[in-house]
Protein backbone atom coordinates (compact mmCIF):
# COMPACT_ATOMS: atom_id res chain seq x y z
CA UNK A 1 0.00 0.00 0.00
CA UNK A 2 1.34 2.66 -1.15
CA UNK A 3 0.39 6.43 -0.29
CA UNK A 4 0.63 9.36 -3.09
CA UNK A 5 0.63 13.22 -3.07
CA UNK A 6 -2.04 14.12 -5.84
CA UNK A 7 -2.34 17.82 -6.50
CA UNK A 8 -5.87 19.10 -7.89
CA UNK A 9 -5.70 22.92 -9.41
CA UNK A 10 -8.84 24.37 -10.53
CA UNK A 11 -9.50 24.01 -14.47
CA UNK A 12 -10.94 26.49 -16.84
CA UNK A 13 -14.01 28.06 -16.01
CA UNK A 14 -16.04 31.08 -16.89
CA UNK A 15 -14.84 32.50 -14.12
CA UNK A 16 -11.17 31.71 -14.89
CA UNK A 17 -10.38 31.25 -18.08
CA UNK A 18 -7.02 29.55 -17.44
CA UNK A 19 -7.63 28.00 -14.08
CA UNK A 20 -6.23 29.29 -10.96
CA UNK A 21 -3.26 27.04 -9.94
CA UNK A 22 -4.15 29.14 -6.22
CA UNK A 23 -7.13 27.41 -5.75
CA UNK A 24 -7.48 23.70 -5.13
CA UNK A 25 -7.18 20.33 -3.11
CA UNK A 26 -3.52 18.58 -2.02
CA UNK A 27 -4.70 15.00 -1.59
CA UNK A 28 -3.07 11.27 0.07
CA UNK A 29 -4.75 8.77 -1.04
CA UNK A 30 -3.25 5.36 -1.81
CA UNK A 31 -3.72 4.49 -5.73
CA UNK A 32 -3.96 1.03 -7.39
CA UNK A 33 -1.18 0.55 -9.97
CA UNK A 34 -3.45 2.27 -12.44
CA UNK A 35 -3.39 4.78 -10.77
CA UNK A 36 -7.20 4.85 -9.16
CA UNK A 37 -8.36 4.94 -5.86
CA UNK A 38 -7.47 1.90 -4.36
CA UNK A 39 -10.45 1.35 -2.80
CA UNK A 40 -9.86 -1.73 -0.89
CA UNK A 41 -6.45 -0.11 0.95
CA UNK A 42 -8.58 3.04 1.85
CA UNK A 43 -11.26 0.74 3.15
CA UNK A 44 -8.99 -1.16 5.45
CA UNK A 45 -6.57 2.40 6.61
CA UNK A 46 -9.12 5.43 6.15
CA UNK A 47 -7.80 7.60 8.27
CA UNK A 48 -4.24 7.42 6.11
CA UNK A 49 -6.15 9.52 3.67
CA UNK A 50 -6.05 13.45 4.19
CA UNK A 51 -7.47 16.43 2.24
CA UNK A 52 -6.39 20.04 2.54
CA UNK A 53 -8.19 22.99 0.75
CA UNK A 54 -6.02 25.81 -0.23
CA UNK A 55 -6.01 29.25 -1.70
CA UNK A 56 -3.57 31.07 -2.75
CA UNK A 57 -0.61 30.27 -0.11
CA UNK A 58 -3.59 29.71 2.56
CA UNK A 59 -5.17 26.38 4.35
CA UNK A 60 -8.63 26.66 4.67
CA UNK A 61 -9.29 23.47 6.01
CA UNK A 62 -7.74 19.81 6.59
CA UNK A 63 -9.96 16.61 6.53
CA UNK A 64 -9.68 13.60 4.58
CA UNK A 65 -11.60 11.14 2.03
CA UNK A 66 -14.40 9.30 3.17
CA UNK A 67 -17.06 7.01 1.37
CA UNK A 68 -20.65 8.17 2.31
CA UNK A 69 -23.03 4.93 2.74
CA UNK A 70 -24.73 4.95 -0.92
CA UNK A 71 -20.75 4.90 -2.56
CA UNK A 72 -20.25 8.26 -2.99
CA UNK A 73 -16.46 9.78 -2.54
CA UNK A 74 -16.45 12.80 0.05
CA UNK A 75 -13.38 15.35 0.95
CA UNK A 76 -14.56 15.31 4.19
CA UNK A 77 -13.60 18.91 6.22
CA UNK A 78 -13.97 20.42 9.65
CA UNK A 79 -17.11 22.31 8.33
CA UNK A 80 -20.07 20.94 6.88
CA UNK A 81 -20.18 23.74 4.47
CA UNK A 82 -16.62 23.03 3.18
CA UNK A 83 -17.17 19.12 2.02
CA UNK A 84 -16.79 18.51 -1.58
CA UNK A 85 -17.93 15.51 -2.94
CA UNK A 86 -15.73 13.62 -5.78
CA UNK A 87 -17.84 12.57 -9.30
CA UNK A 88 -17.14 8.97 -10.14
CA UNK A 89 -14.40 9.43 -8.26
CA UNK A 90 -12.94 5.84 -8.17
CA UNK A 91 -13.33 6.01 -12.00
CA UNK A 92 -10.66 8.72 -12.33
CA UNK A 93 -6.83 8.03 -12.88
CA UNK A 94 -5.19 10.16 -11.07
CA UNK A 95 -1.95 11.39 -13.54
CA UNK A 96 -0.62 14.45 -14.43
CA UNK A 97 -2.87 16.22 -17.16
CA UNK A 98 -6.21 14.48 -16.10
CA UNK A 99 -9.04 16.23 -15.00
CA UNK A 100 -10.98 15.31 -11.61
CA UNK A 101 -14.83 16.70 -11.20
CA UNK A 102 -15.85 17.86 -7.79
CA UNK A 103 -19.65 18.82 -6.79
CA UNK A 104 -19.05 22.24 -4.22
CA UNK A 105 -21.02 22.81 -1.33
CA UNK A 106 -24.12 24.07 -2.87
CA UNK A 107 -24.11 21.44 -5.61
CA UNK A 108 -21.75 23.58 -8.40
CA UNK A 109 -19.80 20.82 -10.09
CA UNK A 110 -16.29 22.29 -10.78
CA UNK A 111 -13.25 20.59 -12.64
CA UNK A 112 -9.70 20.35 -11.53
CA UNK A 113 -6.43 19.35 -13.54
CA UNK A 114 -4.11 17.04 -11.78
CA UNK A 115 -0.98 18.72 -11.13
CA UNK A 116 1.09 16.40 -9.29
CA UNK A 117 0.92 12.58 -9.07
CA UNK A 118 3.52 10.91 -6.76
CA UNK A 119 4.24 8.48 -4.23
CA UNK A 120 5.04 9.48 -0.96
CA UNK A 121 8.26 7.83 0.73
CA UNK A 122 7.94 4.92 2.90
CA UNK A 123 9.16 5.61 6.59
Amino acid sequence: MTLHHIRLELARAPEHPHGDAGDGYDLVLTLDQNARLDTAAIAIAPEKTRVRRFKGTQTLAIGQLTRAEDGRWILDLPREDADAEGFRLEDEQFVVGEYVSLAQPGGDMRAYRVTLAQPLPTA
